[in-house]
This record gives structure tokens, C-alpha cells and sequence, in this order.
């Protein structure tokens, strides 16, 4: 069969590209097969380990609580950096007696994740049961053999919302999808890494090395949290929700063994083929990495599990917001998404506050706006109470702050009334998102991009992240690589892009999640949240954040004749733009050409 050449790499590397994808494959892809999704499918259905005690890890929560004084049953350290990040789930495994469930929009085939996941399979072989649930958009190619792990005994797999066609080629797989856009579109996005139900991680990063600092063409600043104690059982309970749900097909209905050891010898022998290539002009064939692939294999296999038992946790009060995920329907159902799953009691994220102690006298939020248009009118009932949702009524209780790390930043109009609001009540409302340069989904920009007067005029302070960050910088930012630096910071070779997920409210109430402020997040992918009101956890997320907006973002600004400048960081040595700062001419223009063409909901 004919294969489709390749789509520009950056059109692939995102479902956040969703209608731009499809448009550069039905432009380059050749005839491929459409096959559809497998029907009577047996899903087992199983659930989280009743209680953590008893296990190892349950008994350390209840030590550390007990030496700490904790007030509350639920503790939570945030991970500062990739070594935290990576150290944390090193420890999870090696910690688990019973059970880990793991749950990602993404795992990458890499050094990073090779051995995380052989420390899995490790945990299998000596009996913990483990249960991976992946969303299906990226596993083509080289990281679709992390469906390998199925046939591991002791390791059940499933693959969420799945595409169909072959695993080869990403184009011409998501071109046989065409028929189904719409599904195609809603993605799990949720992240979860749970040992024993009685620690887990939460957050922003996704498995593979961009996001534990070993990629050194460009890594993710990003930032997860570890949880310890009840809350957990509650994260627990999402995963069972997407685990025994219609949506979460067994890896072995979709792929087989044969399959995956056919596609891993096409894969090595078109590395093969492209080593002889080089050769043949006489060059020496490149690492996938600039840096030799040893030095970065050792570099991984020389990190350390964290020490869970000087793990220094922060008690306090919690809550999770999870959308549930018939928010992505199934096959013939509406389109329109469901709400939200909430602890029990907890109706609305105004009695989530409350429970959690948080004064609720403030005016809420006014309602999400109207729809545009009959086409939206169908899905707006359903769609006003989603994770995002949530959060822009917790923004609607703001007296005086509102610090926001969005690393894609799209936001609606009942966004945008919600700012509005805010600033009306006299509420500080900061904003860190990308810049065009730090951008791994540069369509994504243009959504952004095309709001930002109207939220610079209504008070809305806007920062943008450098793509080359200082070696410093850390903290609720985490850093960017694991070389180098007192704090394990990028060598300075490394394109920095944002990927923390973050909203403060008056330095007392934290969100950590999987969520972005975007109507993607919002209308279309499934997202998780942990909301902690701590006002020490609070003051040191700030603390970074606000060294991170001086020392490493630009803050756009209208000047007097209404146009956008951007105000170089401190003491970087740089002078003010007027035009996309650190961003070269191509993608300004692929931006100007492309962005009037993006409707904000796709991107």
C-alpha cells in the first residue's frame, strides 16, 4: 500500500493542531484503510484497592502525618523540577506492594520512560497489579510499543477514546479517521500515577524525556504534585471511572503481539536505511540527541528514587475536580460533555471552597456566556459545568489575587467575562503563558495572540515565557534539563517551552491539574484537578512564579498609541520588542497567515 509522505513535523506533534492536521493529510495522504473500532469488546471491569492499610506506604502516611502534626488527613509536596518529578515516580514503583494505575495522554517511547516502565514491569513480576490506561493520539510509531506492555503478565493495558488505522504512520492512521473528527478531537488528558491508593502524582507532565530535562533539543517546565492520604483515594476513583468505561479499549482488542514485532523491525530498519543515507554523503549518522545516546542513558540510570520518608508534605485540606469521562460520549451519543466528577457532597466548586474552608462571600462568577451561534446552542447546557468550569467560578471568589500559569491560553468568552469580573471587583489578575518562541503548538498562539488587547485592556497583566530560561530558575517552574546548575538546570542549550498548569487564588488556595485555561480544555478533553487551600504551599508556588515573571518573561504591554510592546525581563540584558520577541520571521508569518484561520475551539 501507497504511504502518505510526511506532514510537517509541527502539524503532528499535537492533537492541539486537530483541524490544521487534517487538512495538510487530506492534502498529502494517499488511499489508506479506514477499519473501524472493534465491537463486543470484554472489559473486566476492576477497581482500587479497597484501603492502603496495611501496605507500606499507607503506614508511611500515617507516620509522617503523626510526626508532622498534620491537622488534616491529606499531605501534599509540590515537585520542584524534573529530579523531583522523575524521583517521585521511581519511588512510587519501587514503594508499591498492591497496586499502581497510571493514566496519561501521553507516554513516549525513551530512555526517560524506559526505564521508569522497566521498573513497572519489575513491580509486576513481583506481584503488584498494575493497570496503565493511555490515550490513543500519540501511539503510532515508535511509541506504540509502549502497548508492549500488555503482554507483560500482571499488567493489563487500555488505550482511551482509540483511532483507527495502522500504527505506522501517523498521518495516514489520523487520515482514516476523517470520518469521525469530531471524536477524534476529545482526547484524555488527565494524568495520574497512583501506588497502593495511598500516594499519588498529579499534574502537567506526560511520560517521555522532554518533561523529566533529558531532551536536549527542548524540554517542558512543568510542575506536579505529590499527594499522600485520603485524597488519593478520591484521584482513585476518577481512574476507576475511565478504566471501566466503553471508551477504554484492552490494548489487545486494538493490536496484537505480531503487530507491534513487525512495526519495531519497520522501525529499525528505516533507521537503518537513514544511517546508510548519512553514511553514504559521507557524514557521520547524529544520536537522536545532540548528546551522545550513552552519556544521556547514564545520566537517567544514575537518578535516585526520593526518599518518600523525608518527604516533607504540606497537610491540608483538598478536594479533587475530575471531568467525568462521558464528557468525551460514546460512539452516536451527543457531543455535548458531561459534568464533572467531584468527592461526594461537593456539588459545585462553590461548595468545594466551602468545604475546604474557603469564604465564599464574594460575588461568584457571572454565567458563561450565551452561545455564538444555534450550532453551539445544543452542547451550552451541558457544558457549563466542566473542570475549567469549576475554576472560573473559584476565580469569581477572588478579593484581591489571581496568579495563572497556562501554558495554552485560548480563552472564550465566558473567559474572558470572568477576568472581566475580577478586575471589576478590583482583583490583580496575572497571567504566564507561552510566548510565539517557547511555544511547542505555535497555532495555538494565534487564539491566544488575538485576545490580548482586550485583556491588557481591561487590567489584565500578561507575561510570556523566554525560550531560553536562566539556569536558576526553579521552584514552582520547576527547570528545564538535568544538567548543570546548583538546581539541575538546562546547559543553556535547551529550548525551554511551558507546560504548568497552575492557578493561586488570594495566596491561599492552589490548583495543580492537568488543565489549561482554553476551550479545548474546557469544552473537548477530559482534565483533573487537586485543589488545596494552604497558604504555605500558596506562598511558595508565588514566590517562584513571581521570580520566574521578572527574571524570565516578557510582560506585553499596550503603549500610548495602543500598540502591543514587550518589556524585557530583568536584568536580562535585552532590549523591549515590538514584534514577537525571540520568534524568527517564518513563524511570525506562518502565525499572521494561519492564525485568522484558526477558530479558537480547535487549537
Amino acid at each position: 500500500m501507497l504511504q502518505p509522505p510526511p506532514a510537517p513535523a509541527f502539524l503532528l506533534s499535537t492533537a492541539r493542531y486537530g483541524w490544521l492536521a487534517v487538512l495538510a493529510m487530506v492534502a498529502a495522504a494517499a488511499i489508506t484503510g479506514c477499519a473501524g473500532l472493534p465491537k463486543d469488546v470484554d472489559r473486566p471491569v476492576s477497581t482500587a484497592l479497597a484501603s492502603p492499610a496495611g501496605t507500606p506506604l499507607g503506614q508511611l502516611v500515617d507516620e509522617r502525618r503523626a510526626a508532622a502534626g498534620g491537622k488534616h488527613p491529606s499531605g501534599f509536596l509540590l515537585l520542584n523540577g524534573p529530579q523531583a518529578a522523575y524521583g517521585s515516580r521511581l519511588a512510587l514503583v519501587d514503594a508499591a506492594q498492591k497496586t499502581l494505575d497510571v493514566q496519561y495522554y501521553a507516554i513516549h517511547a525513551d530512555a526517560s520512560t524506559e526505564r521508569l516502565l522497566l521498573s513497572v514491569v519489575a513491580a509486576a513480576r513481583r506481584g503488584v497489579r498494575v493497570r496503565v490506561l493511555l490515550d490513543d493520539f500519540h501511539s503510532t510509531g515508535r511509541d506504540a510499543q509502549v502497548m508492549r506492555l500488555a503482554f507483560v503478565p500482571n499488567i493489563e493495558m487500555r488505550m482511551f477514546n482509540p483511532l483507527t488505522g495502522a500504527r505506522g504512520s501517523p498521518v495516514g492512521r489520523m487520515f482514516s479517521a476523517l470520518a469521525d473528527f469530531s471524536r477524534a478531537q476529545q482526547r484524555m488528558h488527565n494524568k495520574l500515577f497512583i501506588a497502593d491508593n495511598a500516594m499519588g502524582v498529579t499534574g502537567g507532565r506526560n511520560l517521555g524525556d522532554a518533561y523529566f530535562g533529558h531532551a536536549d533539543s527542548g524540554n517542558f517546565v512543568d510542575l506536579d504534585v505529590l499527594a499522600a492520604g485520603p485524597i488519593v483515594q478520591e484521584l482513585s476513583r476518577s481512574f476507576d471511572s475511565y478504566w471501566n468505561n466503553e471508551r477504554a479499549y484492552p490494548v489487545q482488542s486494538l493490536i496484537t503481539r505480531e503487530e507491534l514485532d513487525a512495526l519495531r523491525e519497520s522501525i529499525r530498519a528505516a533507521d537503518a536505511a537513514q544511517r546508510d543515507r548519512v553514511a553514504g554523503r559521507g557524514a557521520t549518522p547524529a544520536p537522536p540527541d545532540s548528546q551522545p545516546a550513552a552519556t544521556q542513558r547514564a545520566r537517567i540510570w544514575d537518578q535516585q528514587p526520593m526518599d518518600l520518608a523525608q518527604a516533607r508534605f504540606i497537610w491540608a485540606p483538598a478536594a479533587v475536580l475530575a471531568d467525568k469521562p462521558a464528557k468525551i460520549p460514546p460512539d452516536g451519543a451527543s457531543q455535548a460533555p458531561a459534568l464533572p466528577e467531584r468527592a461526594p457532597a461537593k456539588a459545585s466548586p462553590l461548595a468545594t471552597t466551602a468545604a475546604l474552608g474557603t469564604r465564599t462571600a464574594a460575588p461568584p462568577a457571572p454565567a458563561p456566556a450565551a452561545p455564538a451561534s444555534a450550532a453551539d446552542a445544543e452542547t451550552h447546557d451541558a457544558q457549563t459545568d466542566t473542570v475549567v468550569d469549576g475554576l472560573l467560578q473559584l476565580m469569581g471568589q477572588a478579593r484581591r489575587d489571581l496568579l495563572i500559569i497556562s501554558p495554552y491560553f485560548v480563552p472564550g468568552p465566558d473567559m474572558k467575562q470572568a477576568f472581566a469580573a475580577a478586575r471589576a471587583r478590583g482583583v490583580r489578575v496575572r497571567v504566564l503563558t507561552n510566548s510565539l518562541a517557547s511555544n511547542d503548538a505555535p497555532i495555538a498562539h494565534a487564539g491566544y495572540a488575538r485576545h490580548r488587547p482586550d485583556l491588557l485592556a481591561m487590567g489584565v497583566e500578561l507575561y510570556e515565557m523566554r525560550s531560553e530560561l536562566p539556569g536558576r530558575l526553579g521552584g514552582a517552574l520547576g527547570s528545564t534539563g538535568s544538567s548543570g546548575g546548583a538546581r539541575g538546570g538546562s546547559t543553556g542549550s535547551s529550548r525551554a517551552m511551558l507546560h504548568s498548569k497552575l492557578l493561586i487564588m488570594d495566596g491561599r488556595l492552589l490548583a495543580v491539574g492537568s488543565m489549561n485555561l482554553d476551550i479545548r480544555s474546557q469544552r473537548q478533553n477530559t482534565e483533573i484537578a487537586l485543589l488545596i487551600r494552604s497558604g504555605e504551599l500558596s506562598r511558595r508556588a508565588t514566590v517562584q512564579i513571581e521570580s520566574a515573571l521578572r527574571e524570565a518573561a516578557w510582560h506585553v504591554e499596550l503603549n500610548g498609541d495602543g500598540r502591543l510592546v514587550w518589556r524585557a525581563p530583568q536584568d536580562s540584558g535585552l532590549p523591549d520588542a515590538t514584534t514577537e520577541p525571540d520568534a524568527s520571521a517564518p513563524l511570525r508569518l506562518m502565525l499572521q497567515l494561519l492564525g485568522p484561520l484558526a477558530p479558537d475551539h480547535l487549537l
